[in-house]
């Protein structure tokens, strides 16, 4: 099966010979690996600072003490 690289497009098969897959090399997967670290990429949704500090989060507090 023929699948694009995530980073650079670069066409590939899709193979267990593949190490890097789905990245058509170890340079694509390390940049990819950078942008997450580097808060490039994200999964969307509230973080847990945000959800902590939200007002359910808050008016539970307020009932345990």
């Amino acid at each position: 099966m023929k699948v694009q690289c995530p980073t650079c497009q670069k066409s590939l098969e899709w193979t267990p010979d593949n190490k890097y897959r789905p990245f058509c090399s170890e340079r694509c997967k390390l940049i990819d690996l950078g942008e997450w670290a580097s808060e490039g990429h994200a999964i969307p949704g509230k973080s847990v600072e945000e959800e902590m500090m939200s007002e359910d989060w808050n008016e539970q507090k307020r009932w345990d003490n």
